[in-house]
This record gives structure tokens, C-alpha cells and sequence, in this order.
């Protein structure tokens, strides 16, 4: 397990990212969780004294990436942009989302949205899953089934889709 300490730090404008609070993992400290590694992946350890699991290291350039901090977090820890928290991560290799059943049953009335689906890498699998599965409410979760199935028949990854639906709002 890799420990460091980091700075919250949050995005202003930046697409998809704009309001997210995160931290930097610079590439020597990404190396040495995973080696050779350049792609997005998923860890779990601690940050300050709360154990989590299942987070994103994205990369963001130069082999430097970033780990996502939700609210939840942050509230946990009762940090928010600007504290130094201390970081232990090492690679989560046992994280696996299932597809809910609610998901699957859309799925088998439309073949082609599955299909797509399966050709999309794991982690965008699980971004969309880990949204659905985030919901708070029963109409919140439908309402992202729905969009998922849509965005799977007109062939859009996670990224566009959120882009997408932030349009119509």
C-alpha cells in the first residue's frame, strides 16, 4: 500500500468534471499502485481514516491521474477543497460490479444495447452501473435504466451521455 498525503483540490469549468472534488496522484505514486499501468483503474485503502474500496484513479496526462472524492466522502472525513487529507491506496483487483437484474431485464427486450454494453471497456461498464446503482430513490434509479438502455442504443459511452442529458436540463 502506497501512503502519501494530498491536497483536496476541486475543478471549476471542465466539461463532465466541473464541481468535482478530487486529489492528485502524481505518476510516481500511480506506478508504484499499479506499474506500467496508464489507463483508469479502480483502488481501494484509506483516505485519512475512512476505509474505502472501488475508487477511480483516472489519468489526466503525463502519467499524473486523479481520484474522484464524492460528498459522502468528504463528509465522512469532514474535509472539504483546500485540507490535506493522508491517502493509502494500493490496486483493488477483487472490485467487480454485477448488472442489476432491473438492468438486465431492459437489456433482454433490447439485444443491441447489450451488445453494445459488451464492447464498452469494464470501468465505463461500471460507471454506468455504479450510477444506477446510486440512485436514492426507485423513479431516480428507472429514470437511469432508462437513459443507460438509450445511450447504449445510440452508441454512447458514459461521458456522452452525461454531456447529453446535462443539455436537456
Amino acid at each position: 500500500m502506497v501512503d502519501f498525503n494530498s491536497i483536496i483540490l476541486q475543478f471549476d469549468e471542465n466539461g463532465e468534471k466541473t464541481g468535482w472534488s478530487y486529489i492528485e496522484v502524481p505518476a510516481d505514486i500511480a506506478q508504484q499502485i499499479l506499474p506500467g499501468n496508464k489507463k483508469s483503474f479502480r483502488v481501494k485503502g484509506m483516505v485519512d481514516s475512512l476505509a474505502v474500496a472501488g475508487l477511480a484513479l483516472m489519468p489526466i496526462g503525463e502519467g499524473n491521474f486523479i481520484m474522484a472524492l464524492k460528498a459522502e466522502i468528504r463528509k465522512a472525513i469532514r474535509k472539504n477543497a483546500g485540507a490535506m487529507v493522508q491517502v493509502k491506496l494500493e490496486h483493488d483487483k477483487d472490485y467487480k460490479v454485477d448488472v442489476p437484474n432491473d438492468l438486465q431485464e431492459c437489456f433482454d427486450f433490447e439485444p443491441e444495447a447489450l451488445d453494445f454494453f459488451y464492447t464498452l471497456p469494464k470501468s465505463h461498464r461500471n460507471y454506468f452501473i455504479k450510477w444506477i446503482t446510486d440512485a436514492k430513490t426507485a423513479e431516480t434509479r428507472a429514470k437511469r435504466i432508462v437513459n443507460t438502455v438509450n445511450a447504449m442504443l445510440r452508441k454512447w459511452p458514459y461521458n456522452v451521455m452525461i454531456r447529453e442529458l446535462k443539455k436537456e436540463n
